[in-house]
C-alpha cells in the first residue's frame, strides 16, 4: 500500500511500522491525534523523517476509506 510502511509478521507481530525501523504507525497516528505536533512526533522517533509521518497519515487515510456496509444496531 505504501512503500514507506512495512507490515512483516517478524517484525512487531505484524503490526504496520515505518519500514526499516519498529516505530509504529499507530503510535505516530495515535500522537498527532493526541494534540502532538508533527515536530513533536520526529523529536520524540529521531530516526523517522517528515516522510514518514506522512506516510503513515496517508496509511491510515487509505484504512478508514472503507466502504459502507450494512449492519444491525445492537439493543
Amino acid at each position: 500500500m505504501n512503500n514507506r510502511i512495512q507490515i512483516n509478521p517478524q517484525i512487531c507481530h505484524g503490526k504496520p511500522v515505518i519500514r526499516g525501523t519498529r516505530v509504529l504507525v499507530s503510535a505516530i497516528l495515535g500522537a498527532l491525534g493526541a494534540g502532538d505536533s508533527t515536530e513533536d512526533v520526529l523529536a520524540d522517533y529521531p530516526n523517522i523523517t517528515l516522510e514518514d509521518v506522512q506516510a503513515a497519515l496517508a496509511f491510515g487515510g487509505e484504512l478508514s476509506g472503507f466502504e459502507e456496509r450494512p449492519y444491525e444496531a445492537a439493543s
